[in-house]
């Protein structure tokens, strides 16, 4: 009993956040037989609104299907065949179907993916508690595991068999690994994005990445009459400090290309600045208690990996307990650390690649233009550079 006299709840698998992550996690576990609980602090509105993510590997795009969230995802979802580069005012299309056996990305944001998990959850899953804060993870190198929880003003506990924490780098499940058995690697950059949504159709079919002296420069999209545009700017920044006016003006200039590519103006509905950082936390499993997602790791938005990262984590959990489940072995269990940690590292490279391509060092000295400038040639120009990074992008495999 806990300290009110009720009885805790128990389940076989405690999951901790209602983003993605956690969110998949508990589809999966679902469809395969095992329950769980999934506890998050924000409301309902919050998580279905949160502004975050926009590419999906194919991988994901994969299992998001298999797991019956890709539905409307199929329906609303713009799948992209490539993105195009830009640099010294050219253009070139990288094709990723061309250069890895078929493989594409779709864009479907983050809110999407969680609105449609959300609601598969309530019509056929196990609980999901919205406003409920996990307070600790307690026991996790015991056979009995505990979530210590607020919810609905009072403190309540959750017994599991493993507990899951999906709840992002300051949530509680990182820190009840010990410290002396961590080990943390972490890069800051000197810069930020800034990010605006507008009304308006996207000017290009296709991401843009675009590399410029001034600095680095994306076009994405949310939708056909929706798009996503960031700026690079130094760290620290205001975005209120910035005009609509003087971005629209300033992303014209690191679009500009010598074919008088034109880009639309529109009305800014939503503006702010994205800090740029890389981090890793080994080991991701401490006795019962698995993290995913960026519990674990952050990589900067350049490679659209944040959300796929997570969604791998969740699939080799998924795999490795039922996998014990139905074979007694717990041997992909224990190698859950390693096995998403090799995933971790190449899309940690990745992202780290084509951040320091595409974006300027405020100390950048000419000849790193010119290298910078070399790298993209070489991509534009030798099939092999440019199926490195097609594959890094459409996704590296899960396990």
């Amino acid at each position: 009993m806990n300290s009110e006299g009720k009885r805790p709840m128990r389940t076989t698998v405690g999951i901790i956040g209602a983003g993605p992550a956690g969110l998949l996690l508990a589809r999966l576990l679902h469809n395969a037989g095992i329950d769980s609980v999934v506890l998050e602090s924000r409301d309902r509105a919050y998580v279905e609104h949160r502004q975050r993510a926009g590419i999906l590997e194919q991988g994901t795009v994969d299992v998001l299907r298999v797991a019956g969230a890709g539905e409307r995802m199929d329906r609303e979802g713009l799948r992209h065949d490539g993105i195009e580069l830009r640099f010294d005012k050219k253009r070139h299309r990288v094709d990723f179907p061309a250069l890895t056996g078929g493989r594409s990305v779709m864009v479907y944001a983050q809110t999407e993916v969680c609105k449609d998990l959300i609601a598969l959850q309530l019509k056929e899953g196990g609980p999901l508690l919205f406003e409920a804060e996990a307070l600790a993870v307690e026991g996790a190198d015991t056979d009995s595991p505990r979530v210590r929880f607020r919810y609905e003003g009072s403190e309540d506990v959750l017994e599991c068999d493993y507990v899951v924490g999906c709840d992002g780098f300051w949530g509680v499940s990182r820190g009840a690994i010990p410290a002396e058995l961590t080990r943390v690697f972490e890069r800051t950059y000197p810069f930020g994005w800034l990010g605006i949504l507008a009304d308006v159709a996207p000017s290009h079919d296709e991401l843009v990445y675009a590399r410029h002296d001034r600095g680095f420069a994306l076009l994405s999209m949310r939708s056909p009459s929706v798009s996503r545009l960031y700026l690079q700017v130094p760290e620290g920044t205001d975005a209120e400090a910035w005009s609509d006016e003087a971005i629209w003006a300033e992303l014209e200039r690191r679009f500009e290309t010598a074919d008088g590519w034109r880009l639309e103006r529109g009305p800014v509905t939503q503006k702010s600045v994205t800090p740029m950082r890389s981090y890793v936390h080994e080991p991701m499993r401490h006795g019962r208690l698995f993290l995913a997602g960026d519990a674990a790791h952050i990589v900067p938005p350049t490679g659209a990996k944040g959300l796929n990262l997570a969604v791998g984590d969740v699939v080799t959990f998924a795999r490795a307990l039922t996998h014990e489940r139905e074979t007694g072995s717990a041997e992909l269990l224990d190698a859950y650390s390693a096995t998403c940690l090799r995933r971790v590292w190449q899309a940690e490279r990745f992202s780290y690649d084509m951040t320091t391509l595409l974006h300027r060092a405020p100390d950048a000295t000419p000849f790193e233009d010119r290298l910078q400038l070399a790298r993209l040639e070489r991509i534009a120009g030798a099939r092999a550079a440019e199926t490195d990074l097609a594959e890094g992008y459409t996704g590296f495999p899960f396990g």
